[in-house]
């Protein structure tokens, strides 16, 4: 793998905009969570038989529809803006600890994310690339011999767990007819807006925590570039 080292670039104004994204996901997956909390009861009082005029009803449905449609489309807009500058920090995260001097590393930054797009080998490979990322943050040098920290493991089950469950609730959306079945799906969707709420927490938690670690070592080391410049004038 190339060991090309390019200039350092700072993430801090990347990390604000992924944190205030991350944020409003949290805040639109509370209302997603409200949201279906209502179309479950609507379903509820379907069943039960409640309306008795099937114009209510209708109207009901429809106004129903109408607005968790609207919940899914900010919903899926921000994942896209969240997800691309996530992965742009990523690559950026793996460019900046080759500057910094780490060599040798498996994973180049396309691979760090490219494999985030590739069947089978995204259940594994970008978790192995991220770690790779911290231990190459906190110990360039020797990141060979850094320790990874527990946070990434939890990252990457959440992140896991999180799809599985947006992947069931997709393949059980497209064969619901039956109201029951509705609300199966409607379960299964609180439970996918339930889990993103932690993963998105934990993810700015681990950016943050690298980033922070390859500032620490840059400033370092341009501290000792100037002291070194100023013994060799004195």
């Amino acid at each position: 793998m190339s060991d090309k080292k390019e200039e350092f670039k700072d993430p801090s104004r990347l990390i604000v905009w992924i944190k205030y994204l991350l944020f409003v996901q949290v805040f639109m997956a509370l209302i997603a969570i409200g949201s279906n909390l209502m179309e479950y009861q609507l379903l509820t009082d379907f069943q039960n038989g409640v309306y008795f005029s099937q114009e209510m009803a209708v109207a009901d449905a429809e106004t129903n529809d109408q607005r968790q449609q609207i919940i899914a489309i900010s919903y899926m807009a921000l994942f896209i803006v969240s997800g691309f500058l996530i992965l742009k920090w990523i690559y950026q995260a793996n460019q900046n600890v080759r500057f910094l001097g780490a060599k040798n590393m498996e994973f180049t930054p396309g691979w760090s994310i490219g494999f985030y797009f590739i069947p089978i080998l995204a259940l594994w490979k970008p978790y192995q690339a991220m770690k790779e990322i911290w231990k190459a943050s906190h110990n360039p040098q020797n990141w060979q011999l850094e320790k990874a920290n527990l946070v990434i493991g939890i990252w990457w089950f959440s992140w896991i767990a999180n799809s599985m469950v947006g992947q069931a609730v997709f393949r059980m959306s497209r064969r619901a007819e039956e109201i029951s079945e509705i609300m199966n799906v409607n379960l299964i969707s609180q439970v996918s807006e339930i889990l993103s709420i932690p993963l998105a927490f934990v993810t700015i938690y681990l950016i943050k925590k690298i980033s922070n670690a390859q500032l620490a070592i840059r400033n370092n080391n341009q501290i000792q570039k100037e002291s070194a410049r100023g013994s060799e004038i004195i």
